[in-house]
């Protein structure tokens, strides 16, 4: 089968994936079942905020930090805890859990909505000044 757009892609990955709702990702991380892991870029972080507790992981680098062979791991990625992933509007971290599930890693899914959806919705966000990326 040929894709011929991104939003055919995104679509494909999500018939694929797991979806959380904003709800289910807030239960789950108060929980401490999950790890929330944001894909957007640091200039992103900056103009709009950060979830609290969340991790910077740019999507560029996705596959380098979760990969315990590569020499960019970051063990923070190596965990018991579901990864969920998120991006501006739902789009990379789509393609993203994809991606992590064909690595291997089952227990991945995606924020609904991402980023964008969560602070319209009113949930916690800071400010970012200076993201940290996992190196």
């Amino acid at each position: 089968m040929t894709i011929a757009s991104v939003a055919e892609m995104v679509a494909v990955a999500k018939a694929e994936i797991t979806v959380l709702s904003m709800e289910e990702v807030l239960r789950a991380t108060v929980e401490d079942r999950a790890l929330l892991v944001d894909l957007r870029e640091a200039e992103e972080l900056i103009q709009a905020g950060r979830i609290p507790g969340a991790i910077h992981v740019p999507r560029g680098m996705l596959e380098f930090r979760a990969d315990p062979a590569s020499p960019w791991h970051d063990p923070r990625l190596a965990t018991d805890r579901t990864l969920i992933l998120f991006c501006a509007a739902a789009w990379r971290s789509a393609l993203a859990v994809k991606t992590l599930r064909d690595m291997g890693i089952d227990d991945v899914a995606e924020m609904a909505g991402g980023f964008q959806t969560w602070a319209a919705a009113g949930y916690p966000v800071e400010k970012e000044t200076d993201p940290q990326p996992s190196r």
